[in-house]
């Protein structure tokens, strides 16, 4: 159970027993739990600091007063919300105290729906206010987690992951677009001793069939380079008939040079990825070669709980990298979640990173976070580290694809405080 889901809660603070009856009555008639208080050292003693409700106080109490009540709670707690009741001689009094920081206040005899209206918006602004805290600290505690999320099924493949890490098996990992099937892959060789070796990539989809022999098989080719560590086989399924051929003879017999006298052996994990639907194109021999542990990553329909920690977990990673930060996070997490995500946590990511950057509207259709020149700071950041991404760590590539002189992109990343180093140590 989240913050939104609980019975908002009211702690009504009033010296005059018949008074706070009454709005006790009035509240508790329209929904809300109420804890009644005589005074303010009792309030104080009874209301705990992570309060997950809205305070309401008279101002004129014997002892301590509902403004130094206010005081010392919003000590405590910045954002727990108090209403202040008062007499037509304490306004100017409670306009400061709303000044500091209290929700409202209204002047006796109040309008019982005025007094409806404000707990009632102060109480919706609570539970997001506890809501961020509790994915902040969720997207925290699972900073360094391999896979984020709680659901079942990816506490499962958490699980396997160190199992896998020294296993000497092949995998293939099946998954829809944007599941996460290479981030799958990468933890696995992390996780173990090829760690200290490669992880090589071949996009199968992509590779010129006059260059595969060449580039993949031959001596010093990406399968060499790739011993001791792994190789990353993606999109599988869309392999040619030649180039499936070509690897399950390599996946059979290990070794580079076969047109060699003396074929060179490697020691290499392969982990190949398949998109759904697309099994049926790989080559029956060459799937049981590789299948020796199958892995599916499911789509986000079928861990869409996950969603909100996966969007607070990525709008921590864009606070670090682009410098924005995102106060809304129970807002945006609560519409992103009724949505559908056909490109999965891939778009997830990619759509909080436009959130974070204000290039998205959020829910109130405004679009934008922080002054013009921040968001535009923060777009080119982003549009540097995308390219130089894209261009796997090659400086020269990104800053072709970038179209800018070499000596303006190095102007820039000196001022936007980029780590080139560390993003190309990133690429592993």
């Amino acid at each position: 159970m989240n913050a939104t889901d609980r019975m908002p809660l009211v702690a009504l603070v009033d010296d005059d027993e018949d008074l706070r009856a009454a709005t006790a009555q009035l509240l508790s008639l329209n929904g809300f739990e109420v804890c009644q208080f005589i005074d303010a050292a009792s309030a104080l003693a009874g209301i705990p600091a992570d309060f997950a409700g809205v305070v309401v106080t008279d101002v004129r109490m014997p002892g301590m007063s509902g403004i130094e009540l206010f005081g010392t709670l919003h000590a405590r707690d910045p954002e727990l919300p108090v209403v202040l009741i008062t007499g037509h001689g304490d306004v100017e009094m409670a306009v400061g105290a709303i000044k500091a920081g209290a929700w409202d206040f209204l002047t006796k005899p109040f309008d019982p729906g005025a007094l409806l209206a404000a707990v009632t918006r102060a109480a919706r602004a609570r539970a997001l206010t506890l809501e961020n805290r509790e994915l902040r600290a969720m997207a925290d505690a699972q900073a360094g987690e391999a896979l984020v999320g709680e659901t079942p099924v990816i506490r499962r493949l958490r699980g396997m992951i160190p199992m896998l890490a020294d296993a000497a098996l092949d995998l293939v990992i099946e998954g829809e677009l944007g599941t996460g099937k290479e981030h799958f892959a990468r933890l696995v060789h992390r996780a173990g001793r090829r760690s200290r070796h490669r992880f090589l990539k071949i996009d199968c989809a992509t590779v010129p069939a006059e260059l595969v022999e060449r580039e993949l098989f031959a001596r010093g080719g990406v399968v060499q380079r790739a011993h001791r560590g792994t190789l990353f086989l993606d999109n599988l399924g869309l392999a040619g008939t030649d180039l499936q051929n070509r690897l399950a003879r390599m996946a059979e017999a290990r070794v580079v040079g076969l047109e060699t006298r003396d074929p060179d052996p490697v020691d290499v994990r392969i982990i190949a990825s398949i998109e759904e639907g697309t099994r049926s194109r790989v080559s029956p021999a060459l799937f049981h070669l590789l299948a020796g542990v199958p892995v599916r990553m499911p789509p986000l329909a079928e861990r869409a709980a996950d969603i909100p920690l996966l969007f607070a977990h990525f709008a921590a990673r864009a606070a670090e990298q682009h410098g924005c930060t995102l106060t809304s996070l129970a807002d945006h997490a609560h519409r992103l979640a009724a949505r559908d995500w056909p490109g999965n946590v891939l778009e997830l990511e990619k759509t909080t990173e436009r959130i974070c950057l204000g290039l998205e509207e959020g829910e109130n259709g405004q679009a934008g976070l922080g002054s013009l020149p921040d968001r535009l700071d923060a777009f080119e950041r982003a549009a540097i580290l995308e390219a130089v991404s894209a261009a796997q760590g090659e400086i020269g590539a990104a800053i072709e694809a970038l179209g800018l002189p070499r000596k303006t992109f190095y102007y820039r990343v000196k001022r936007l405080g980029i780590d080139l180093r560390a993003l190309r140590s990133a690429r592993g």
